[in-house]
C-alpha cells in the first residue's frame, strides 16, 4: 500500500510536477468501472464527515469535525487511487515522454 506518489516505483525518478502529470494521465485513462469505484468510494469516505459538520453543535465542534476531514480523507483515498491507477503509470509515462 503506497501513501505517497514518491513510494511508487514507477514514478520514483520523477519531481512533483512530473509525478503528478503522470498521475493525473494515468487517472484519466481509467477504465469507466474503475472511475465509478474511485468516485464512489470518495464520496462514501466524504458524506459522513460533512453530515457531523452539518449538525455540529457548536462552530468549534464544526472546525473539528473539518479539520479532521481534511486529515483524514487523503489517507483513505490516496492508497485507493495509487492502486488503481499504478497498472497505467507505464504506459502514462510514455505518453508524456518523461
Amino acid at each position: 500500500m503506497f501513501w505517497n506518489s514518491r513510494a511508487l516505483p514507477e514514478l520514483q525518478q520523477l519531481n512533483f510536477r512530473d509525478r503528478m502529470a503522470v498521475l493525473r494521465r494515468a487517472a484519466d485513462q481509467l477504465p469507466t468501472p474503475q472511475k465509478l469505484i474511485l468516485n464512489v468510494w470518495k464520496l462514501c469516505v466524504l458524506i459522513p464527515p460533512f453530515m457531523l459538520i452539518a449538525r455540529a453543535d457548536t462552530i468549534w465542534q464544526g472546525l473539528g469535525f473539518a479539520v479532521a476531514l481534511v486529515l483524514i480523507y487523503p489517507l483513505l483515498t490516496r492508497p485507493v487511487t495509487f492502486a488503481l491507477v499504478r497498472p497505467l503509470l507505464a504506459q502514462a509515462r510514455r505518453q508524456l515522454q518523461l
